[in-house]
């Protein structure tokens, strides 16, 4: 990645006052390029087991399957308007989109020869042939026409262009065969045959039975292959002249008016349904095809030659995490038991243990079973009165939303604020929408042009001396899976001041308060933004009278242009600051006279880093946040995010001797940023080897 100079540079712009100089601003679209790459980076590392490499490359392209469409979707919407607006680092929409489509062709050949030149071969030697349909043998290939013409064929739809037919719509990411016949009567003609979603697309070759004791070899083909190869009883009479895979990529990010909606819930369900006939901003095509083929996709689909990705390889390969599902443990990163602190194992004293000190969890290496636990016991006793909670992405199986609906039987007052934007979990919130309000919950989907990320539960308990309130405010969603794979933390407390504000914010929520300061926590979009801000122009403040000034950030990403300048002043004062960032930083470390003492670091290993703490040294009284805030625009002004104080010194100093040091002395997967916008890989050379996940996940579970 290379970004205009390197020299030393104000950072106010002259030409926009207050605003940051584009030079020292790292573009967010190749921060996030590079990002992906450090996960391609994790298939390429022969240190993780076989089929974990496997699943990170096919974590690569699933990334880049939502990358196109929200975020390329959403430049090719501006330049589609006229509207030129340059990015914070000065690019035109016209620019950024040639810079992405620059950036992208190494990582894409990279991850196409890994696939085919080291992956697939190293999974052969272990008995998994993932092979082309041309290779197998005729036996097989007779027993798999056979299949063909059982369990494929009576599927398949082969739609033809002609004056008489339109060209067929295209859904987005669904595999096509581009097909050219050739008729006798009115020479070529073009079809196009979908391969049935329903359908793997590996598709599993039978084979002999293995000796006794020994491993049955597995073998499969792409379901596209077996389709193009049995064309000829789609077509009789006609000559398939060419058949080519190709897949499309359509604009999905929902542009939801709400504050003119009557119903949310309807109109977010009439966008889902609409979501389908987004605009096409990309094409995925096999390299072989003629230039009849391409440019008549491209005519059809109203792309331009830039949209068109070739590779000479299987299309669409997160399909590859499918093998990841394959029960082959020695291929697999080795099983693990989340712990559960002591204080919470005992299920009918989770209030006590509550009410006695603050408590916290640590995901995957501490259990989400405890959260389930005081959701049902919530639901289930009698001295419960009322429960609040916000909920982004549950997932299908939700068991905190079966919880919610037994307390409602139960006779519980329960409320439930579900983000219907949660975007690419529409479908199932709104049909967890539906569910709570059919039980009778009262069910509220947040405030007008704001989506609410922040994650909170308000459990609200009759005890002698009165009303006591339970809360859970985490980083992460309540999603009994994503725990299992997701590094989180949550906060268990009965703390008054923070019981009071998150009342107080649900009343923000579901009501008409206008409330924006707040006891304890730090909410988006009224507080947070500026408190931040001040907290670190007092770690400058202090660093000037002391000299110990030191910050420790820890998100997902970090945009924001405010918080970028204010990092820069603190560095510029002196001030020591770690940021660990694992996706887009914008952030440029190490420049002379500006970011010399900031370091960013990115981890990418076998859980997705996603848990945010804020620490500040604030000479020796320090302070650190949790919560569901990345430093980015959207985070701090267009969403309801909450951080939360850690002030139980146990815990505090847990969060910053043991967790975030272990992060800053990681050698093995971390990767510094450089001040061009690349990363390099830290190696442990003579020093001891530090792999912070493995570090957290063996010191917890040793408890």
């Amino acid at each position: 990645m290379t970004h205009q100079t390197l020299e030393p540079l104000p950072i106010e712009a002259p030409e926009a006052p207050g605003r940051i100089n584009p030079a020292l601003y790292l573009n967010r679209e190749l921060s996030w390029i590079a990002f992906n790459r450090r996960v391609l980076e994790e298939a390429a590392d022969p240190r993780n087991p076989l089929l974990e490499r496997v699943k990170f490359a096919a974590i690569f392209h699933s990334n880049l399957d939502e990358f196109f469409m929200v975020r390329v979707s959403a430049f090719k919407e501006q330049l589609a308007k006229g509207d030129a607006r340059r990015t914070p680092n000065g690019f035109t929409p016209a620019e950024q989109l040639a810079a992405i489509r620059e950036h992208l062709r190494a990582p894409l050949e990279a991850c196409e020869q890994l696939v085919r030149d080291e992956l697939l071969p190293a999974l052969r030697a272990e008995g998994v042939n993932v092979c082309s349909y041309r290779d197998l043998g005729a036996d097989q290939q007779e027993i798999l026409a056979e299949h063909f013409r059982r369990e494929v064929f009576p599927i398949l739809t082969p739609l033809t262009v002609d004056p008489s037919h339109r060209f067929p719509f295209i859904s987005n990411l669904s595999l096509s065969l581009a097909v050219l016949l050739e008729d006798p009567a009115n020479g070529h003609r073009f079809a196009r045959v979908k391969a049935p979603e329903g359908l793997p697309r590996l598709v599993p070759v039978p084979t002999e039975e293995p000796p006794p004791g020994s491993r049955a070899p597995l073998t499969f083909v792409w379901l596209e292959e077996l389709i193009a190869a049995n064309l000829h009883s789609l077509f009789p009479g006609k000559t398939v002249r060419e058949a080519y895979a190709f897949r499309i990529t359509r604009d999905l990010d929902l542009d939801v008016t709400d504050d003119e909606a009557d119903d949310l819930l309807e109109l977010m369900e009439e966008n889902v349904r609409l979501r389908r006939f987004g605009q096409a901003v990309r094409l995925e095509l096999d390299r072989a095809a003629s230039p009849l083929i391409r440019n008549l996709l491209i005519r059809n689909l109203d792309l331009a030659p830039d949209d068109v990705y070739e590779t000479c390889g299987p299309l669409g390969l997160s399909a590859l995490m499918a093998l990841a599902g394959l029960d082959r443990p020695d291929l697999k990163d080795p099983p693990f038991i989340p712990a559960t602190p002591k204080a919470l194992r005992d299920e009918g004293q989770l209030f006590t243990a509550i009410c006695a000190e603050d408590q916290l969890l640590h995901h995957p290496f501490d259990s989400f079973a405890p959260v389930v636990a005081l959701l049902e016991a919530a639901a289930h006793d009698p001295n419960v009165l009322a429960i609040k909670q916000t909920l982004y992405r549950v997932g299908r199986n939700a068991p905190v939303v079966k919880a919610l609906l037994q307390a409602r039987e139960a006779g519980k007052q329960v409320a439930v604020l579900v983000e219907l934007k949660a975007r690419f979990d529409e479908e199932n919130n709104i049909g967890w929408a539906r569910a709570l309000e059919e039980a009778g919950v009262h069910v509220t989907y947040g405030l007008i042009g704001l989506k609410t990320h922040a994650k909170l539960l308000l459990i609200v308990r009759r005890e002698a001396d009165g009303l006591r309130r339970y809360l859970h405010l985490g980083t992460g969603n309540y999603n009994t899976s994503t725990a299992r794979l997701y590094t989180d933390m949550a906060l268990l407390t009965c703390d008054e001041a923070i019981g009071a504000d998150v009342s107080e914010l649900f009343n923000v929520l579901t009501g008409y308060s206008d409330q924006t300061q707040y006891r304890k926590l730090l909410v988006a979009p009224h507080t947070m933004h500026q408190t931040l801000l001040a907290k670190i122009e007092r770690e400058v403040a202090r660093h000037a009278a002391h000299g110990d000034g030191h910050l420790i950030f820890k998100c997902n990403g970090l945009t924001d242009e405010a918080l970028t300048m204010a990092l820069y002043r603190a560095a510029q004062a002196g001030v020591r600051v770690d940021l660990l960032v694992r996706g887009v930083c914008s952030v440029r470390p190490g420049l002379p006279g500006l970011s010399e003492t900031i370091q960013v670091r990115s981890i990418v290993g076998r859980f997705l880093e996603h848990h945010r703490l804020y620490w500040f040294r604030n000479g020796g009284q320090e302070e650190l946040y949790i919560g569901s805030a990345d430093l980015m625009e959207r985070n701090l002004h267009k969403r309801v995010e909450t951080l939360v104080p850690i002030e139980r010194a146990e815990l505090r100093a847990y969060l910053r001797e043991t967790v975030l040091e272990a992060y800053l002395r990681d050698n093995t997967t971390a990767r510094l940023l450089q001040p061009d916008g690349t990363y390099v890989r830290l190696t442990p050379g003579d020093d001891q080897p530090v792999n912070v996940q493995y570090e957290l996940l063996s010191a917890r579970s040793a408890r």
